[in-house]
């Protein structure tokens, strides 16, 4: 048995559980196979100066596709992650999350996110495989 076969969720995730007082606190809205989330990162996330930490770019990316599998009614663990970084994204500001999953076989999904500000200003793209229980 792997831990796929048994995903259960603590409520401690770092990006989306809300006991974990340390982590991101997102919260998303779904529709069909779609996740949304608005998130304002806070200062112990940067990176450089006034900037998230690439890392947490990608957390925030992976996390909105693993939500568009709970929109799609799947739990899934990531299997793949591609990161795309467009520009640096500044900390304090609102942002915006877009997951999508946009293709399905068997056990896998893939999906894609989109990471913006409220402006539009598109920060970072990521593309994912995930792999369902």
């Amino acid at each position: 048995m792997t831990a796929a076969d048994t995903l259960q969720d603590d409520r401690r995730c770092f990006a989306c559980g809300p006991d974990n007082q340390t982590g991101l606190q997102m919260h998303f809205d779904y529709e069909p196979d779609v996740a949304r989330c608005r998130v304002v990162p806070n200062p112990n996330f940067s990176g450089w100066s006034d900037m998230l930490h690439g890392g947490v770019v990608a957390t925030l990316l992976d996390e909105a596709m693993a939500h568009a599998a709970i929109a799609a009614g799947v739990r899934a663990v990531t299997a793949r992650l591609e990161v795309r970084f467009r520009k640096a994204v500044p900390i304090g500001a609102p942002l915006v999350l877009e997951g999508k999953i946009v293709g399905r076989r068997g056990k896998m999904l893939d999906a894609v996110a989109r990471l913006s500000g409220e402006d539009g200003t598109l920060y970072a793209e990521g593309s994912s495989r995930f792999i369902s229980q």
